[in-house]
């Protein structure tokens, strides 16, 4: 049996949707290479800890460049020395990380109790079927990058081997794919604001609107442009600016000017989105503001993101409004606005419910997929009876 799966590999984390909605996961992107019997301080109450809180798998599959290597992941990994988080100008489905990253999503979810009737499981090994539903950045696939990647995925077994991880210590999941979607990523924004998780039209004003949508990623922009309900794969642009490296000069210059060490651009974006206490952080136990470096820097980054609206706004005169997507807009919307109100007004909206913008892409995944998989069933009796002999 094959389990949907629809993940978006984000450069800040994973979100991930799975079956009928029954599980979703989210890990920060975040992995580190390490050893095989890690110290763990009371291996007795391993167990009662959260697995998502110790990710530490050994990964073999021929779609790795470097093959049978030992990983931290996630929350684990941002403790390492040597953690690595994606880097800017680097292709998303040409870089391990990324596979990593999907591999162990997978992983921690067929090796869950609850899909022990879905999964076979011989001594400790599970077999893992899945359907999956995934995206790269719109360059990316206007690049064909997207051939190499559904192929690699497709034609393997992929093996995760559970090491010192919570729980699930010494089990291995064998994950094979049915079916694999790569959609872009731009396309999956347009999707999630007009239908909903059965494909009806939930928006209708929208639907024959022209339309942008900027979405604002760790390492890339997308800006998509709708017209007739269609993306415009030649107006589309995708450009190599996000906001992982204004993320990583802001932890270097707090780090160098008030001694303090974050452990990765998640702790930045904490700073900079959370309700309370923003853009303060303790220095020496002192509650000290930040907000001089966040706003110079941010500030900065928000003026190329509006030139790059305006851009293909002028290109594209007949639209309407633009959508601001993604975990990168969330960072720069206050900004984004401010800029917007003192200079050219352009018709612009954010998603005000967080959630809604960070699991935006997970959500169009989900609904891509699904449809996929009922339309195939759907066509699988007509193309049966095609192939019966006719009676005599």
């Amino acid at each position: 049996m094959s389990r949907i799966c629809a993940i978006d590999v984000g450069n800040d984390s994973v979100k991930a949707l799975f079956g009928k909605l029954d599980y979703e996961l989210y890990i920060p992107n975040v992995i580190a290479r390490d050893t095989e019997d890690r110290p763990v301080i009371g291996i007795e109450e391993l167990n009662e800890k959260d697995p998502l809180e110790g990710i530490h798998i050994r990964l073999h599959s021929p779609a790795l460049k470097e093959n049978n290597v030992i990983y931290r992941v996630g929350s684990l990994a941002t403790k390492s020395d040597h953690a690595s988080e994606l880097d800017p100008g680097s292709s998303k489905s040409e870089e391990d990380q990324t596979l990593v990253m999907l591999f162990a999503t997978l992983a921690l979810d067929a090796v869950r109790g609850e899909n022990s009737s879905i999964f076979k499981r011989n001594n400790n090994v599970i077999d893992a079927n899945y359907t999956l539903g995934t995206g790269l950045p719109l360059r990316e696939v206007k690049e064909g990058k997207d051939v190499g990647y559904r192929s690699q995925l497709l034609g393997s077994v992929h093996q995760v081997e559970f090491l010192v991880t919570p729980r699930y210590q010494g089990l291995k999941v064998n994950i094979r794919f049915d079916q694999v979607k790569v959609y872009p990523e731009g396309f999956a924004a347009y999707i999630n604001l007009v239908m909903d998780n059965d494909l009806n039209i939930i928006n209708r004003d929208l639907i024959d609107k022209n339309i942008l949508i900027q979405d604002i990623g760790g390492l890339s922009t997308d800006i998509a442009v709708i017209k007739n309900r269609n993306v415009d794969d030649d107006k589309a642009q995708g450009f190599n600016l996000g906001v992982s490296e204004a993320l990583e000069a802001i932890r270097e210059e707090i780090r160098s000017k008030h001694g303090v060490e974050l452990d990765s651009r998640r702790d930045v974006v904490d700073i900079i989105t959370r309700k309370n206490d923003r853009n303060h952080i303790r220095v020496k136990g002192s509650r000290t503001s930040v907000h001089d470096i966040t706003d110079r820097i941010l500030v900065e980054l928000a003026k190329r993101q509006y030139r790059h609206l305006r851009n293909v706004w002028q290109k594209n005169s007949q639209t309407e409004i633009c959508y601001f997507v993604g975990g990168g807009a969330m960072v720069l919307k206050e900004y984004i606005k401010t800029l917007n109100n003192n200079l050219d007004g352009y018709n612009i909206e954010f998603f005000e419910d967080e959630k809604e913008s960070i699991w935006m892409m997970a959500n169009a995944y989900y609904k891509l997929i699904s449809d996929f998989v009922r339309k195939s069933e759907k066509a699988k009796p007509a193309k049966e009876a095609a192939k019966q002999p006719a009676q005599k």
